[in-house]
């Protein structure tokens, strides 16, 4: 009797272990009663009624991560190219993850593959690289719509690679190798233009700069010419005897001017008249005369220009060999 009753306690102290169940914080569990559903454990103390109960599903209600296997898609334009992606769920309602879809990740991964392949199909190659946001939320939005009746919540999809296949790598690279050239040679021609400008407008502004110095210069020599004769005519007015001076110097000057002629290494033949030289001294003479007066109203008035003396310093007469 004391062994049947040991025997009773030991069994009530199992089924009691049996009934008790634990469940941990952000997980859940479903127990069915004679293969209906019954109920749903949350975290914490839970008495079930074995063999009557038994927890048939028990699933984290925490985000989980699903790696999607890389595919094959063909964008708009028909090129082909290998795709994964990343997708952040989590079960919001466990009943319906239990009993609305057999295999909940198998679902899932299907359904992104799906989705996946028809969004690439959209576009066509550049775009499937320049508008992974736009895709990553339009995938977003339908695989929420269509897990909804699951009772899953997708939180995020990202698509994590986008391999295009050996050829259109190579036909990519040979194209952006191009475009670099294109636009190094655009450059090189627009520098090229810019200098040419830059030249142009440099030389331009020399020349402007080289007129404007020529301008200076000559206006400088007027002055210093028109000053000249000034003191000159000054001269003559305040000294008359200073007109021998005058024009010895310029007989002198005309004589340089020949050797200065007969100076240079070219043949020449130099046809001259002696009595010629006091004559165009007897001019320029006479211009001097002229500028002198006009000299203000008080200096003397001048009338014919002073007959050049000549006796002396330039003889008219010139013994010349005959040529029989």
């Amino acid at each position: 009797m004391p062994g049947i009753l040991a025997a009773i306690a030991l069994i009530f102290i199992g089924y009691l272990f049996n009934s008790v169940k634990i469940i941990s914080q952000g997980y859940e569990a479903l127990v069915e009663r004679l293969g209906r559903f019954h109920r749903k454990l949350t975290p914490g103390l839970h008495v079930i009624l074995p063999p009557l109960d038994r927890i048939v599903f028990q699933e984290t209600i925490r985000e989980k991560v699903l790696d999607v296997p890389p595919q094959q898609c063909i964008t708009s334009d028909n090129v082909s190219l290998m795709a994964d992606a990343v997708v952040y769920w989590r079960i919001t309602d466990m009943i319906k993850a239990r009993y609305a879809v057999e295999d909940v990740q198998r679902a899932l991964i299907n359904l992104v593959l799906t989705a996946l392949r028809a969004e690439i199909g959209r576009m066509d190659l550049d775009q499937t690289f320049s508008s992974r946001a736009e895709i990553n939320a339009r995938l977003l939005t339908e695989l929420d719509e269509a897990t909804d009746p699951w009772g899953i919540k997708i939180t995020r999809v990202e698509v994590r690679d986008i391999q295009p296949s050996k050829t259109v790598q190579d036909s990519m690279e040979k194209q952006m190798a191009a475009e670099r050239e294109k636009r190094a040679a655009i450059l090189k021609s627009e520098g090229e233009q810019q200098a040419s400008i830059n030249q142009a407008a440099g030389a331009a502004k020399a020349q402007l700069l080289r007129a404007e110095a020529e301008k200076r210069e000559r206006l400088l020599l007027a002055e210093g010419t028109a000053e000249a004769i000034k003191t000159i005519a000054a001269t003559l007015q305040e000294n008359p005897e200073a007109v021998n001076a005058l024009q010895y110097l310029m007989a002198q000057n005309y004589i340089d001017m020949g050797f200065k002629v007969g100076s240079s290494p070219s043949s020449k033949v130099i046809f001259m008249d002696p009595n010629s030289i006091p004559g165009t001294l007897q001019g320029l003479v006479s211009m001097v005369d002229v500028a002198k007066s006009g000299q203000g109203s008080g200096s003397r008035a001048s009338g014919a220009p002073q007959p050049l003396r000549t006796s002396a310093a330039f003889p008219t007469e010139v013994d010349l060999p005959r040529l029989d």
